[in-house]
């Protein structure tokens, strides 16, 4: 089934609703449509030059994934000693050596209907999500996730207990996108439509959502989202989590106040030779 075709059956059987659950066909653009993910042919979101961003949401794509959620019925995944109760159309899936992909020994699942490239590393205990895109290089360490739909580029290190948020609904709601290059330190969380542009640094424990302001030491500006943009880290940023005082009603220093601070991410540089050194990924282990 080609693109064109296959956009029109999801559109169509997503929009007859509750219909759809018992229509063969609409089980046949669902694994059309996942099958597709899998090898990386679609993807929920895509870079696009000429979009605001750089990148344009494929609502479709979305739809699509939803499609699958509401036609399928819960069945047993036994596991060994374990058992697993989803829907039968988002099984967990199974690699080869072929794929190139390494899956160390220790518990990781990777969703139907995501997209992994040759040479990215998953480290267990890891999850990684349907309709995510995990590009070349990349390594997902110990208790990292990768949400739904989210957009991971080539040489991304995601550190243990890295949370990358997805973007399932609202449809037309940007992913996460974390661009190549970019490293995640352990413990940040990216959420709600962030765009990591390429080669910054989240230094370990950073978290950026659509509300977060990130204050620009260097250039002296407050990046914040706008009404139709999300938050966007420039490219080369170095953040590290920061704080800022209170300055309205009792949280206000003063005898009588609770001098209180919020949270406050904080680009203290763009990345130069000793920052590229300190953040060098390590060929050997890949």
């Amino acid at each position: 089934m080609n693109p064109n075709s296959l956009e029109q059956s999801i559109e169509r059987h997503f929009a007859a609703g509750a219909s759809a659950i018992s229509d063969p066909a609409a089980m046949e653009a669902f694994l059309a449509l996942r099958d597709a993910l899998e090898r990386g042919e679609l993807r929920s979101a895509s870079p696009d030059p000429a979009a605001p961003t750089g990148w344009r949401v494929n609502a479709w794509v979305k739809k699509g994934i939803l499609l699958g959620f509401r036609i399928g019925v819960l069945q047993d995944f036994p596991a060994g000693a374990l058992s697993f109760v989803d829907k039968h159309t988002y099984p967990v899936r199974h690699f080869s050596a072929n794929d190139g992909i390494r899956i160390v020994m220790g518990g990781s699942s990777i969703r139907a209907g995501a997209y992994i490239a040759r040479g990215v590393i998953c480290v267990p205990p890891c999850y990684i999500n349907t309709g995510t895109w995990v590009d070349e290089g990349t390594l997902v360490d110990s208790h990292a996730l990768v949400g739904s739909c989210a957009q991971i580029g080539k040489r991304v290190h995601l550190s243990a207990a890295a949370q990358i948020g997805g973007v399932l609904e609202p449809i037309n709601a940007s992913p996460v996108i974390i661009e190549d290059d970019v490293l995640v330190g352990g413990n940040c969380g990216v959420y709600e439509g962030t765009i990591v542009r390429a080669g910054a640094v989240l230094a370990p424990g950073t978290i950026l959502t659509r509300g977060t302001p990130v204050f620009d030491l260097i250039n002296g500006t407050t990046i914040k989202a706008a009404t139709e943009s999300p938050l966007i880290i420039p490219p080369n940023a170095v953040v590290v989590p920061g704080s800022r005082a209170v300055t309205k009603g009792k949280g206000h220093v003063n005898s009588e106040a609770w001098g209180l601070s919020l949270y406050a991410p904080v680009i203290v540089k763009y990345r130069d030779e000793k920052t590229d050194f300190s953040t060098a990924l390590e060929d050997l282990i890949r």
